[in-house]
């Protein structure tokens, strides 16, 4: 990856650092990406850890930044945030605009096997092998301090990214996360169009069945709403943290009372979220 493929679309100042949008053409995915990245102040001096932002259904790489309030705590905590897009867009592909809970914006950060989608959607390899690279090559990042969270789609997509990959990502958390996909409505559809009708296929991309032989050497976050209309159906937080009592996963599963599924949820407790993975990615 050179510098040269890597597109500044908008920057902004922000609490003492900078907020950029950027693009380009990813190798994983076939196509043109976009992300954007939360660069503190203290990177001025030294690169600092990175904590990677996975996003749900139908968001984009701007949701996160513009919503959730982090940048203020990235900053406070010394740490950059980076945050994907939820897929490849306007691929060509003729159903991608079909659905909103697949295609377009619901990548569900699985690396696609089943035409026509294995072409583009990628989301996988992009966010575990391709944007770290980029990230290293081009930012003040400690790339040895990988941390990663999600919400929703993104909650299962960094459960998963974490624990298939401990060398890579040190700590990580979630909001509201599918974490039983082979499970839930979303997931047996999604899993069946990206992957085919193999289940044992889809485990590789389910938390809960990752975590009985993959466990994560650190402490595991999630926060989820009571009141989230996808809590019961959908989400099914309990069975993960079943799975994670059976094996010994240090798990810290917070139910909000009050607390939905929306961008208000995740900037109550995004400070919380922020130290957990200063504090883990620090000690290292």
């Amino acid at each position: 990856m050179t510098a040269q493929s890597l597109t500044l679309v908008s920057q902004s100042a922000c609490f003492g650092g900078t907020v950029s949008f950027y693009r380009h053409v990813s190798s994983a995915c076939n196509h043109e990406m976009k992300f954007s990245v939360y660069i503190p102040p203290q990177a001025k001096l030294a690169p600092v850890p990175v904590l990677y932002f996975l996003s749900g259904l139908t968001c984009t790489e701007e949701n996160f930044m513009v919503k959730a309030g982090a940048q203020r705590f990235a900053a406070q905590y010394k740490v950059m945030l980076v945050v994907p897009d939820t897929s490849p867009r306007n691929t060509g592909i003729a159903e991608e605009e079909d659905d909103w809970t697949f295609g377009t914006g619901a990548g569900f950060y699985v690396d696609a096997t089943q035409a026509p989608w294995n072409d583009h959607y990628k989301m996988y390899r992009y966010v575990t092998e391709e944007l770290p690279a980029l990230i290293a090559e081009h930012f003040p990042a400690r790339s040895d301090r990988q941390g990663i969270l999600g919400h929703s789609m993104g909650g299962h997509g960094a459960l998963v990214c974490a624990l298939r990959n401990p060398d890579r990502y040190l700590s990580v958390s979630a909001f509201a996360p599918i974490v039983a996909p082979t499970r839930s409505p979303w997931g047996q559809q999604i899993f069946t169009r990206y992957l085919g009708n193999d289940p044992s296929l889809w485990r590789n991309y389910d938390a809960t069945e990752l975590v009985r032989t993959h466990p994560f050497k650190h402490p595991i976050l999630i926060d989820q709403g009571t009141t989230d209309s996808f809590l019961e159906q959908q989400l099914m937080p309990e069975v993960f943290q079943q799975a994670c009592a059976q094996v010994g996963q240090p798990l810290t599963l917070r139910m909000q009372t009050g607390y939905d599924h929306s961008y208000y949820f995740i900037a109550t407790f995004i400070e919380d979220h922020i130290r957990h993975h200063a504090k883990i990615l620090r000690e290292f």
